[in-house]
């Protein structure tokens, strides 16, 4: 990371103008390597902004860092005008509404990797507390009930780990549950190339009704919404578990309420859901809670010190890149585009609408205005199209007009 930033050019927009709000408590580390970078205009908050508070807080700044509690939406989006970057120091980006950043030529980063091993062990923890019956146990301890039984209580080993969702965290939390014993199978929309001794399973119904323990590691798509209803939850055994750290729609709650007070199943672990409290002030809502066999979390998945050092470093690099050299890769909205660093040229940026002559208009006018082009890298996606050019020779304020004014051009910018 070093060696790359002793090459980059000083940036025509002075780092010290370009102004970054973190909120929600991104970890220092992220403010670390933005300073480190040069960028000193950094204003961190421990908290959440919503509402008018929030337009008022965007009104002038330039690249925005939120966790999962702060909510995006496209009229947030339309009043940041100097809006230029978004960072989600989280897995999920679902705060954020990505068609309309898309469309107002916004990138979108987050952190799909960083928090896998915390996710993993978390899982994998609950897995042997429930299986144990260790929950009932704690609360019945906690009201001076002694009662000391093997009753419902079981090893992990030998037992069979259904992963619901075979990604990053399952096939990790896979591996992990291996080295204690457990066989692995898994379900998953699409073929995957198994770790270990895992097996993949060819639907839903034959992973919940042969798994001892079922976790759930899926994204929030209408696919996935309330996957497992009344119907699949009366699949899973009886002495069976259920474990979700992925996204509080997947599970109809009340359904598994329900069950778990018959003891059709025997315990869950539930870290994410439909409705979350935006602050501490606000109280939290559940049908599970009060039950004695299960284990409530406050969507602490990934939240270990670990976790959270790693996620600030990985999505604060990605936004230094955005805004150092016009890298987009791994942006979750945007087309990705990378240019290697060409010495002593001029380097711009130029996002449009992703329509017909677009890229012949810019080239056009380059042309007519004797620029040589030393470089030129061009991405699109469904809505828009990127491109980063280097030129060769020294170029007006006419030109970044001239191609401000193509048709279809929602951002044009010069980074040196």
């Amino acid at each position: 990371m070093q060696a790359y930033r002793q090459i980059m050019h000083k940036t025509s927009f002075d780092k010290d103008k370009i102004k970054i709000l973190l909120l929600e408590g991104v970890h220092a580390s992220a403010m670390e390597n933005l300073v480190g970078a040069g960028y000193r205009n950094v204003t961190a908050l421990s908290r959440a902004l919503q509402g008018a508070e929030l337009a008022d807080a965007l009104s002038n700044v330039h690249m925005l860092g939120i966790r999962s509690r702060t909510q995006l939406d496209a009229r947030a989006i339309e009043l940041a005008p100097r809006l230029m970057a978004v960072g989600c120091f989280c897995i999920g980006t679902n705060q954020v509404a990505l068609d309309a950043a898309t469309l107002a030529g916004v990138p979108v980063f987050n952190a799909p990797y960083s928090n896998t091993r915390s996710v993993a062990e978390l899982v994998l923890a609950e897995s042997i507390l429930l299986l144990r019956g260790v929950p009932r146990q704690s609360m019945q301890m906690h009201r001076g009930v002694w009662q000391k039984s093997a009753r419902s209580s079981f090893e992990v080993r030998g037992k069979t780990l259904g992963v619901v969702g075979y990604g990053n965290i399952g096939s990790q939390l896979g591996v992990l549950a291996e080295g204690l014993g457990m066989n692995v199978i898994f379900y998953d929309v699409v073929q995957k190339l198994n770790l270990g001794n895992a097996r993949q399973v060819g639907t839903l119904n034959e992973l919940l009704e042969s798994a001892d323990v079922v976790t759930l590691h899926v994204p929030a798509t209408q696919q996935t919404r309330n996957m497992l209803d009344a119907d699949a939850l009366d699949r899973m055994q009886p002495h069976a578990v259920l474990v979700n750290a992925s996204r509080g729609n997947v599970i109809d709650l009340d359904a598994l309420a329900s069950r778990l007070q018959a003891g059709t199943l025997q315990g869950a672990a539930i870290d994410v859901f439909p409705e979350e409290p935006k602050s501490n002030e606000e109280p939290f809502v559940s049908p599970l809670k009060g039950l004695e066999n299960v284990i409530l979390t406050p969507h602490i998945g990934g939240s270990t010190q670990e976790a959270q050092a790693n996620i600030g470093l990985e999505v604060s690099e990605k936004l230094i890149r955005y805004s150092d050299n016009g890298s987009t890769l791994s942006a979750v909205n945007f087309p990705e585009v990378s240019l290697p660093e060409h010495p002593g040229q001029h380097r711009l940026l130029h996002i449009h609408e992703n329509v017909p002559g677009v890229m012949s208009a810019i080239n056009q006018v380059l042309s007519e205005s004797s620029v040589n082009i030393a470089g030129q890298y061009l991405q699109t996606n469904n809505s828009i199209g990127y491109v980063v050019m280097d030129l060769d020779a020294e170029y007006s304020g006419e030109i970044l007009n001239l191609l401000r004014a193509v048709k279809g051009t929602i951002r044009t910018r010069v980074l040196f």
